[in-house]
């Protein structure tokens, strides 16, 4: 079966409406990122708390069913609104990624997050790409997909931006360090991040080596 020519193209997307979520964390939407990194849940909640001070609608979040671990509603609430969350919790790999394509194709749901247990395949991106653009087309909204990739540095192919989040605690203090790995049109980069008053803010920029 051949794919269509729009999710083939290597052409650049351009003109994508930018969420910002602190500093220079700006995400395209239209389209699908990568988070890694051990603190990746928290830096998708982050997003998520961006997205619902935004706008209204659910935060789809796909994740493993065989998974022990999950999120605790009482700790989200400092990051996002909790209530606004619908889970679904998929028997497969494969139907964390359908999940996706279907709920961005849908265009009816600003955000939704997978979880996943290892790394998409090119194709499988890029059609979350085109999932996305269709959906923005069909309701005139703006869907925003999330990949939550395990290990340091991720490594999904096609996706818009690549994003790390490890802690950098203290005695008494929340810290972590932010690095954007990869971006179509912005350089490395990394940042340190602390918790204030009105959540995660960016402190400095730092040194983009990250530890082995």
């Amino acid at each position: 079966m051949s794919l269509p020519a729009a999710l083939l193209s290597r052409a650049p997307h351009r003109d994508k409406p930018l969420l910002s979520v602190m500093g220079e964390l700006s995400l395209a939407r239209m389209r699908v990122h990568e988070l890694c990194g051990q603190a990746r849940r928290t830096l998708a909640l982050w997003i998520a708390g961006a997205v619902q001070r935004a706008e209204a609608g659910p935060v789809i979040w796909a994740a493993p069913a065989w998974e022990p671990d999950g999120l605790f509603a009482p700790g989200m609430a400092a990051l996002c609104q909790p209530e606004r969350f619908l889970f679904v919790h998929a028997r497969r790999p494969e139907d964390i990624l359908w999940t996706l394509e279907e709920v961005l194709r849908s265009g009816a749901v600003p955000l939704v997050v997978g979880d996943l247990p290892g790394l998409p395949t090119l194709t499988q991106v890029r059609r979350m790409h085109l999932a996305a653009e269709t959906g923005a087309a069909e309701l005139g909204g703006a869907p925003l997909g999330l990949l939550l990739t395990p290990g340091a540095e991720g490594g999904a192919p096609g996706g818009e931006s690549r994003w790390a989040l490890d802690p950098a605690h203290r005695p008494g203090a929340e810290r972590w360090r932010l690095t954007r790995l990869r971006a179509r049109t912005a350089p490395v980069k990394g940042w340190d991040v602390a918790m204030g008053s009105t959540g995660a803010v960016v402190t400095s920029a730092r040194d983009t080596a990250r530890p082995g």
